[in-house]
């Protein structure tokens, strides 16, 4: 059993001129882009990690707190835990944005990140009221809400920390499931979110392992992206989705803690980068920020000093989308950098 004691420090957020800053952020001139690393002789410190519990009580308070929020309950898990969306108005002039959380559930900080764009957005600042009046705005947090809680029918003994893992509580990788779509939280999200507001872009967020170079440079990422790579996906809605890497792409580089590459991703439409530029249209884009909060190959694990900049990186990507949207300059977006964006290479052993 290779559990680990498990106490963790996610810092408070600050919003500074219209920008999140997280108190522990890294910044390049310290750990820079790489962090550091789980060496396999350190706590993995993951308690300060919104648990469920804690994420719907964030919610809810988000919600009472906020007219502009609609906190929905469009379907629940394997195990019975229901799976939230925060719905910042539909508006049919608008564009509409979904940004999509832990299909897998040792991939904890993009839920992070959201929670702190959600509270963000729940403010009565000058520039969130840009952003909803001109952008449809919708979040689904934590989508493997059962693998996020390690309450699943299956062993998680040879895990690091045993405490999160990438599957359903069937076992099941929930981003494989998107075109047969047997998983009640995959089919939940497709009748209830996807078909119901029909968004026209989405950025699915993950983890990748923490080993992950730019290139052969040897240089450690601190995230990954990738447009729809199927072949039948309409060429205009694959170029809305450079456009949309191209602002997260830029929002992230221009920071000292930011170095991107290209994710060498698979084509199949079951994945949701693929299947949902297939069946509905939406221009997506996968971001992979690097390592995991569990994992049975210690080579994906990140030790949480590199929680805060990590998390920046998702809400600079989310807020950097959400901008380009509201006030149209995505259309303009310059996608010619992925003609020479290094792909991922791995440097593990």
């Amino acid at each position: 059993m290779k559990s680990k004691v498990l106490t963790a420090i996610v810092s408070g957020v600050l919003l500074l001129s219209g920008t999140f800053l997280t108190g522990n952020t890294v910044l390049a001139g310290d750990n820079g882009p790489s962090g550091p690393n789980y060496g396999g002789n350190e706590t993995i410190k993951n308690e300060r990690l919104h648990s469920y519990d804690e994420m719907v009580e964030f919610l809810e308070k988000a919600d009472k707190r906020s007219e502009a929020l609609e906190l929905e309950v469009y379907g629940q898990s394997v195990q019975g835990r229901d799976l939230y969306l925060a719905n910042f108005g539909i508006d049919e002039d608008n564009p509409t944005i979904l940004f999509l959380t832990q299909q897998h559930g040792n991939e904890t900080l993009t839920t992070e990140g959201a929670l702190q764009v959600i509270k963000h957005l729940t403010s009565n600042g000058k520039q969130v009221q840009e952003i909803l009046n001109n952008v449809n705005v919708l979040i689904a947090p934590r989508l493997n809400v059962d693998g996020a809680e390690g309450d699943v029918n299956f062993s998680l003994e040879d895990y690091v920390a045993g405490t999160h893992t990438r599957y359903n509580a069937n076992g099941v990788d929930l981003n494989r499931d998107h075109v047969e779509r047997n998983q009640p939280e995959t089919k939940a999200l497709h009748q209830n979110v996807l078909q119901k507001y029909q968004p026209d872009y989405m950025i699915d967020l993950h983890h990748q392992g923490t080993q992950t170079t730019l290139g052969d440079t040897g240089e450690l990422v601190s995230g990954s992206i990738l447009y729809p790579t199927n072949e039948n996906v309409d060429p205009e809605v694959r170029e809305q989705s450079k456009q949309l890497g191209a602002v997260v792409y830029n929002a992230i580089d221009s920071k000292g803690y930011g170095l991107i590459s290209k994710y060498p991703g698979s084509n199949k439409p079951t994945i949701s980068r693929n299947g949902l530029a297939l069946e509905y249209g939406i221009a997506t884009l996968l971001l992979e920020v690097r390592g995991m909060a569990d994992h049975w190959y210690e080579d994906y694990v990140l030790g949480q000093k590199s929680n805060g900049y990590l998390i920046q990186q998702v809400v600079t990507a989310m807020e950097a989308s959400l901008k380009a949207l509201a006030d149209g300059s995505i259309q303009s977006a310059d996608t010619s950098f992925w003609e020479t964006l290094p792909e991922s290479n791995y440097s593990g052993e």
